[in-house]
């Protein structure tokens, strides 16, 4: 494929900005797309399970995470070239694997974040519409704020989502009154019996989707286009998976003291966060646990509204190279500036894609999901935080990256840890599908 370091050159000689916290963002985007209500019962349960005994792989997950978005948005800034510009440079197989993912991965997950989002209104409201009824509204109601808004209102609705979400978990790992000793015990590394899988989930899982890829377009997205933004974003991003951190940490301090001590047992999937409502109620009252129920809806539809937005994004840049490759027609240098103008936005692939996320998966709510969907969803997932940590690790090692902005010891060291966790997360994943 073409050599497209070139592009790089006007970024670099780009005043830098000095890093400020009136800049943050597209971190508040992530850290709120990137935590579902399914991340947040696979932490309840850990903690259910073993304690605090975990807490340091929730703090290793973190710096996993501040690397592989770090050197997603260094790509997008150091490039001027988006993620998927770069994975297309690889070779015809990246296009393939996207374009199969993108469909029945997008399929999948539309009706599982209406439904996600659906269970906290209806465990509030007991009397009113059922949770497919619900689903259906949630969904609409986010295709309707991503297509008649751009970034910059977005960033801001998300911003006080992730504010909720930060004060009701804070609040009810503080209500549950942590035991500090056991915490900071915690932080040494041990793996009691049984503990493997749920501490490669801890670390490899939590905050770990696709929207990891798509932080270099809301950087974009944001207006941040060369490299004078470079030590912005990293702000930014430390920023964003350290508030995850702070999120896994207090639901592992909820599961460990709320749970474990009394073997309580959640359902798995998003309605064990119903059933911790109900916990917390007997506990501590109704108040609490209709804030909780409060926190478990900004968690669920903030996810539901980021890949509404952020993989919509992905899936309109995809469209415009899959066209200019057809044409044969090179792309344009400095093409993360259609991004940041906002153009994107506004085009027919990313508004295609809005309504295949919203209406198709809307059946699935009444049907049970055929078993080839299924198999499909969940090997094309697990394969896909391999597919990034691994293309990166290429991308950023190779001349189509500014010599200044390659890989130094630490990025390979922790690209290259992510890749194999990833890998043997992505193994597991398969092997405990229902073939």
């Amino acid at each position: 494929m073409a050599d497209i370091t070139d592009s790089g050159t006007d970024a670099a000689k780009s005043r830098p900005r000095k890093s400020s916290w009136r800049y943050i963002g597209p971190g508040i985007v992530v850290a709120a797309t990137g935590v579902g209500a399914g991340d947040l019962v696979a932490t309840l349960i850990a903690g259910s399970k073993f304690g605090y005994t975990l807490l340091w792989a929730a703090v290793i997950g973190c710096v996993v995470k501040i690397s592989l978005a770090e050197a997603a948005g260094r790509w997008h800034l150091a490039t001027g070239r988006t993620l998927f510009e770069g994975w297309r440079s690889l070779g015809q197989w990246t296009t393939v694997y996207f374009a199969i993912y993108v469909v029945i991965w997008g399929f999948v997950y539309g009706a599982t974040a209406m439904s996600s989002s659906a269970l906290p209104i209806v465990a509030l409201f007991p009397d009113g519409p059922g949770l497919k009824t619900v689903a259906v509204i949630t969904g609409l109601v986010g295709l309707v704020f991503v297509w008649f808004n751009q970034y910059a209102v977005f960033e801001k609705v998300m911003t006080v989502l992730i504010g909720i979400m930060f004060v009701v978990v804070v609040y009810v790992a503080i209500r549950v009154a942590p035991d500090l000793g056991a915490s900071f015990a915690g932080l040494l590394p041990v793996l009691p019996d049984g503990s493997l899988l749920y501490t490669l989930g801890l670390i490899g899982g939590v905050g770990g989707t696709i929207t990891m890829a798509a932080y270099g377009y809301w950087v974009n997205a944001k207006g941040w286009t060369d490299s004078g933004w470079m030590k912005v974003m990293r702000l930014d991003n430390r920023v964003a998976y350290i508030t995850t951190g702070i999120f896994v940490v207090a639901m592992l301090i909820v599961g460990a003291e709320l749970l474990h001590a009394s073997q309580v047992a959640l359902t798995k999937g998003d309605q064990g966060l119903v059933d911790l409502g109900v916990i917390l109620e007997e506990r501590f009252g109704a108040t609490t646990a209709k804030l909780f129920l409060i926190g478990f809806f900004a968690t669920s539809f903030s996810s539901l509204i980021g890949v509404w937005h952020g993989v919509s994004l992905m899936f309109a840049d995809f469209v415009e190279r899959w066209q200019l490759d057809r044409k044969g027609v090179a792309a344009d240098e400095g093409t993360v500036g259609e991004v940041a103008a906002g153009r994107r936005e506004r085009s027919v692939p990313f508004r295609a894609y809005l309504l295949w996320l919203t209406f198709p998966p809307i059946s699935l709510l009444f049907l049970d999901q055929p078993f080839g969907l299924v198999v499909g969803y969940g090997v094309l997932g697990a394969f896909f935080m391999p597919f990034l940590a691994l293309t990166l690790l290429w991308l950023l090692n190779s001349s189509r990256t500014p010599t200044e902005w390659r890989n130094g010891k630490l990025s390979n060291t922790m690209l290259a840890a992510g890749g194999l966790l990833f890998v043997v997360l992505c193994v597991q994943q398969v092997r405990d599908l229902p073939w």
